[in-house]
């Protein structure tokens, strides 16, 4: 009987060799034609596109020092780091369901046998014998192990390495996502003490103004008028300090949170934009290569690995399952007897378990599955379209950058001319103070909006480099 069942067994895991579900044969390749839809400016090199860390483009130990230290503190990363070790534990823990399964136990039991089940009650009872009490000692071990005929648990092997895949991707991605956010916050704040030195030399130019104007009233060849004038358009700029001041302490605020500390432990940040160099040019990952590198769209093609895979899953459930095992079990009322042959027993048994009537919610879970995985395909084109959309717009934003930073600066200069001009014809007394304050104020906006343009490029080359930087495994280069 035994070599009949091993047989049969035999044949069925041979039968059974296919595996339930289809195979995953990943997403359609890209066509050529596929590109950003945006040359990349005369800056830019299309190619490998930047290095991993992508930052240190920037020429800035200190800029490099921050990245590293939110990297390895920002608890958003720490969340993202814990979730993988537990995809990665369930992985593990599919792996082990694989393989055969052994117990042991060990029991004692205070029993009293009921006689009257066994018919002997009546009979004991007249010669005066009861229900024997006794205590029961025992040991054993088993071990089962399931053939998987139609790979159900091979598919959710397949399915939790994907998903520790695409949570391994999840974290790369998280890693770029906090580094740009902390390099961005850093121009940002650079930006803002560039504005406040601004603002400071504009309170500067407003106060030898006033001393001009106050200088010819009491000469006698100005006016009180002009004095009032020069004395409004310096309150006007000193009340623009609090605000710059007021922004920066924002700022530090949200760089602290990103680094994983308080603003309190946060040092200084006397960051200028004119401390990072920007690189030149700009390296520009092809679009060919951003599919194979960038984390956002790997983790979409993991996402649609897994639901592939839970396909089989789910169809495996529909087929029949077998189960070989074998128990071994020592048994005594004297613990010293306990492991004598004679106390022994064992068991070999083969099971199959199959599918009859369940309502139809097997097949209804593999269509589900069949729609998850129809949804994760959509995801993963979603990404892929995001991705390159997002790049092509800031191509076109580095071109449009250049042409303001070079219109800016341009405007910077005539309006410095300007107010040298008026401010010559002022002291000589062939004009008011009216011109010398217009010519400050378009000085003052030119400035300002030189300063604008040159943080805005200086936020959209990073943003550049992240969208198309690769991430990594494991711990955070070190800086």
């Amino acid at each position: 009987m035994v070599r009949r069942c091993g047989a049969l067994i035999a044949a069925l895991a041979l039968a059974g060799c296919a595996t339930a579900g289809p195979d995953y044969a990943g997403p359609p390749a890209l066509s050529p034609q596929a590109g950003y839809g945006q040359e990349a400016p005369g800056h830019a090199a299309p190619g490998i596109g930047p290095e991993q860390a992508w930052w240190t483009l920037f020429g800035s130990a200190e800029l490099d020092r921050l990245v590293g230290q939110a990297l390895n503190n920002n608890p958003t990363v720490g969340v993202a780091r814990a979730t993988l070790e537990r995809a990665q534990a369930r992985l593990a823990a599919a792996t082990g369901q694989r393989l055969p399964q052994a117990d042991a136990h060990a029991r004692v039991d205070h029993q009293q046998v009921n006689l009257s089940g066994f018919g002997l009650s009546d009979s004991l009872g007249a010669a005066g014998i009861g229900n024997p009490e006794f205590d029961l000692f025992s040991l054993g071990a088993g071990v089962r192990y399931d053939l998987d005929l139609f790979g159900g648990q091979r598919r959710a092997i397949e399915q939790a390495g994907a998903d520790a895949h695409a949570q391994a991707r999840a974290l790369e991605a998280a890693h770029l996502l906090l580094a740009g956010r902390v390099v961005q916050q850093v121009f940002a704040i650079a930006a803002l003490n560039d504005r406040l030195a601004v603002e400071q030399a504009l309170i500067a130019e407003d106060e030898r103004n006033l001393h001009l104007t106050r200088a010819r009233e009491r000469g006698g060849v100005g006016t009180m008028v002009d004095v009032l004038s020069a004395q409004a358009e310096l309150n006007a700029d000193q009340a623009a300090l609090p605000i710059v001041h007021q922004q920066l302490a924002e700022g530090r605020a949200v760089l602290a949170a990103l680094l994983g500390i308080t603003p309190a432990e946060l040092g200084p940040t006397p960051q200028r934009l004119a401390n990072f160099s920007l690189p030149s040019p700009v390296p520009v990952t092809l679009p060919s290569d951003l599919i194979h590198k960038r984390p956002d769209i790997l983790e979409a093609e993991a996402r649609l690995h897994g639901a592939t895979a839970a396909i089989g899953v789910a169809a495996a459930r529909l087929y029949p399952s077998i189960t070989l095992g074998a128990t071994i079990d020592q048994a005594s009322t004297h613990p010293d007897k306990l492991l004598g042959s004679s106390f022994r027993g064992f068991d070999l048994f083969a099971g199959l378990t199959a599918p009859l009537f369940h309502g139809g919610t097997l097949k209804a879970a593999r269509r589900a599955a069949e729609a998850d995985a129809r949804a994760a395909a959509e995801r993963y084109r979603d990404v892929v379209l995001s991705a390159f959309a997002q790049v092509s717009g800031l191509l076109a934003a580095l071109e449009t950058d250049a042409q303001a930073l070079a219109v800016r600066t341009q405007g910077v200069t005539l309006s410095e001319r300007s107010l040298h001009l008026s401010r010559r014809s002022f002291e000589v007394g062939n004009s008011g103070m009216l011109q010398v304050l217009d010519a400050s104020r378009a000085h003052q906006r030119a400035r300002l909006a030189l300063l604008d343009a040159q943080a805005r490029r200086h936020v959209n080359v990073a943003r550049l480099l992240a969208a198309t930087a690769g991430g990594w495994t494991g711990n955070p280069p070190t800086p």
